[in-house]
């Protein structure tokens, strides 16, 4: 498959409304190209990362929940025959099990707003719908925030680290298999925040291999399922390591952050040159948005575009393989703000198609 992104929009994908109703309408009607499942932080704690992506580890016994804090149960006693169990599940699901694929989905408790969306497109159909996008948290995100049972941090502890990023592949496979159902062509990102640690003098035991690898084995499995893959930092980052991997889609807080693009102009060009993809997430997921309209968005864009077109990329290419998003997800604002920040997006995207 050939991706045309065309400038159209989608989201990051965390919206600020309990009720999937509301979120949904405000998806088909903002970005009915590519619109995503929204993910409902505001519902509660099952909302989160470890029961929407990291249920299978719970269920292995591998992962502990207490007091709404999760963390792996290494000091167990019978640890290494629970990971033995959880390797076998993995590997089956690998190999094109569905039974064990289906291990590691989304309980229907923990992800409201995903069963809705796919409800809604079984009732209603996929209308003007190009794409599906699906989303989920990334590796060094989750797993600076889970430890073992002595306090370490996961990531840094290799098994743990190898269990996770398992697990998260086999979730965006299982994912982009789901969304697959309905003929369309699957987006797929992973939301990585943590990112921004690398290069920090606070963590410099991440290398770039340990981020490359981890980014390669989503994308593998979300392209075992003939899906595309992206990875969304709403932050200043190193962003030739997301260029040299094997991602087709790169999305970054443009609005924040865009002129940090230009130390890697040699890698961005190489990525571009190859069909990779820039999301550009040009709205502001602050109040901002109420001061900003479409053309001084485009403006802004345009501003950053021009300052790579003086570095030899060209901008025909820039616009040919561009999609357009908020800065980051909406998960934690007012619902006016989020239904600004969606038309405006709406609205963006669409005058760069007309132009």
């Amino acid at each position: 498959m050939t991706f045309n992104p065309e400038c159209m929009a989608t989201g990051v994908g965390s919206m600020p409304f309990t009720e999937p109703e509301k979120a949904l309408s405000l998806i088909f009607k903002g970005l009915p190209k590519i619109p995503h499942w929204p993910q409902l932080p505001m519902r509660g704690n099952e909302e989160g990362f470890v029961y929407q992506v990291l249920n299978p580890l719970v269920e292995k016994g591998l992962l502990v929940v207490e007091n709404n804090k999760a963390y792996f149960n290494t000091s167990s006693a019978n640890w290494s025959e629970k990971m033995t169990d959880f390797y076998s599940t993995y590997l089956e699901a690998e190999q094109g099990n569905n039974e064990a694929l289906d291990q590691f989905a989304i309980p229907k408790s923990s992800a409201t707003g995903f069963y809705a969306f796919i409800n809604r497109l079984k009732e209603k159909g996929t209308g003007s719908a190009r794409y599906l996008k699906g989303q989920m948290a990334g590796p060094l995100t989750v797993g600076f925030q889970l430890k073992d049972a002595e306090g370490r941090i996961c990531y840094y502890e290799e098994q743990l680290r190898d269990i996770l990023v398992k697990a998260l592949s086999m979730h965006a496979r299982w994912q982009a298999r789901v969304l697959s159902q309905f003929g369309l062509p699957v987006i797929f990102f992973f939301d990585e925040p943590a990112i921004s640690m690398y290069g920090k003098g606070t963590h410099i035991t991440i290398t770039r291999d340990m981020i490359k690898k981890d980014i390669n084995a989503i994308a593998k499995s979300v392209h075992s399922e003939g899906g595309y893959a992206g990875l969304h930092s709403c932050d200043a980052i190193d962003w030739s390591i997301l260029f040299e991997s094997n991602l087709e889609i790169v999305n970054l807080d443009c609005y924040n952050f865009g002129m940090s693009l230009l130390p890697t102009v040699q890698e961005l060009k190489d990525f571009l040159n190859k069909g990779g993809i820039l999301a550009w997430g040009i709205t502001p997921t602050s109040v901002e948005s109420f001061e900003e309209t479409a053309e001084t968005l485009l403006a802004r864009l345009d501003e950053i575009w021009r300052e790579l077109q003086k570095r030899d990329i060209d901008r025909d290419l820039i616009k040919q393989q561009c999609l357009i998003t908020p800065a980051c997800g909406t998960g934690t604002l007012e619902a006016e703000l989020s239904e600004q920040i969606y038309r405006l997006t709406r609205e963006v995207s669409e005058k760069l198609m007309g132009s």
